[in-house]
């Protein structure tokens, strides 16, 4: 940064300017290799272990993934925004907005102004898409994000996570990590993490419920490995 250095704390990013401290305020945006890969529960992690808000700019179909945000986080300092798009038909967005004659614009979204870290939850995998020109991962560029990527285990997430990974790549985004979600498997996490070059935040083991403890126990693992 021009006339200043960075200074690692423990949940913000700081730098110094002209012997002034300031916190600079970030925006994450957690996406996935896929739909139901867990982005909830990880975007949920990452506003606790950040104390940061959470927005879900599109949402596609009932129950919202902002009210069971909600239900996790009642009693923290982090605020839910309301969507941009809110959408009745659970599918891709460009066809749920296409069912109530809307058309998803990038240029009309306004991201929710806040002194907090901002968690901004996509819709399903990078390339789904939100209207016949953009897909889902170019909203990370145009709210200025960093992006998290969350990779579920499953036989074929290598090809899944790798080719995600090259859709970011291609943007030109940056990518502050990946989080790992359901029962390990090391040698898939090895050779994802030896091709992308990229930190591992965070693995989230299968969890028979999810409840208090497990979003205390994983927020503060993801704590602690913020900044490596």
């Amino acid at each position: 940064m021009a006339n200043g250095f960075t200074i690692v704390g423990t949940q913000r990013e700081w730098y110094l300017d002209r012997s002034e401290l300031k916190i600079i305020q970030m925006n994450y945006f957690v996406t996935a290799i896929g739909t139901d890969s867990g982005k909830t529960l990880i975007s949920i992690l990452l506003c606790r272990a950040l104390q940061a808000d959470y927005w879900k700019p599109v949402q596609a179909g009932y129950p919202t993934d902002s009210e069971t945000v909600k239900t996790f986080l009642r009693n923290s300092n982090s605020n839910v925004h309301a969507e941009a798009y809110l959408l009745k038909e659970p599918a891709s967005p460009h066809a749920a907005a296409a069912l109530e004659n809307i058309t998803i614009d990038l240029n009309k979204f306004t991201i929710p102004k806040t002194a907090a870290d901002l968690i901004i939850e996509g819709a399903g995998g990078c390339l789904v898409p939100l209207n016949d020109k953009d897909f889902v991962i170019d909203l990370a560029r145009k709210f200025d994000a960093s992006v998290i990527l969350v990779s579920n285990l499953y036989l074929g997430s290598i090809n899944h996570t790798l080719l995600s990974w090259e859709a970011i790549m291609k943007r030109d985004l940056p990518i502050k990590g990946i989080i790992f979600n359901g029962s390990p498997n090391p040698q898939t996490q090895r050779i994802i993490l030896r091709h992308t070059g990229v930190r591992c935040l965070l693995h989230v083991g299968q969890e028979p419920v999810i409840n208090e403890a497990v979003i205390e126990k994983y927020s503060q693992q993801l704590k602690a490995n913020w900044n490596g």
